[in-house]
């Protein structure tokens, strides 16, 4: 089965050190990706995600500029941020490894996230939607990342960034009356 992001109700959030005594969180844009899965059989399926990070958001204009900017996403020449999983291992009660390719300024690397099938409900118009969230984290310069400033206590911006996916997929008809799905 087929599901399709719904981009109203998915978001992907991340977290950053900053001079390495507090934590700046912030969120991506909008989301949207095609999900091929069974929920009876999650460790069967694939998915592809992507995110614009022209939408970046952490409650401060000049820092959300900055990280639009060539010194961190560069987000007019890379306008996305993308995951394709390639392996989806079963832990433990809907819990899952997610193995995939993430891809940030043109930089493929491997991940895993950490995922939680939440389950599936149907609407009242009898649509279905599947929920999930996923976790991981990485280490921002192995994506070109780099941009950094010595501070007495070590850097301005921590290397380890911490990403959350709360996603809300719904059925490919759903999607095709939505406009999400062709």
């Amino acid at each position: 089965m087929f599901w399709y992001i719904d981009p109203s109700h998915t978001a992907v959030s991340f977290s950053v050190k900053h001079m390495m005594v507090s934590t700046v969180r912030g969120s991506l844009g909008k989301v949207r990706g095609r999900i091929a899965l069974d929920p009876r059989h999650p460790e069967e399926g694939d998915f592809e995600i992507a995110v614009e990070v022209k939408g970046i958001t952490t409650g401060d204009l000049k820092r959300d500029g900055h990280l639009r900017s060539a010194d961190f996403f560069d987000a007019e020449k890379y306008p996305e941020i993308s995951f394709k999983s390639n392996a989806i291992f079963p832990k433990a009660d809907g819990h899952y490894t997610v193995s995939g390719d993430l891809t940030i300024r043109e930089i493929t690397r491997p991940v895993s996230f950490d995922v939680e099938l939440v389950g599936t409900a149907v609407n009242g118009q009898g649509g279905q939607h599947l929920g999930a969230a996923a976790t991981v984290t990485i280490d921002r310069t192995d994506f070109g990342l780099t941009w950094n400033m010595p501070v007495p206590n070590g850097v301005l911006v921590g290397e380890k960034v911490k990403i959350e996916v709360d996603l809300e997929a719904i059925d490919e008809a759903s999607a095709k009356t939505r406009g999400l799905a062709a």
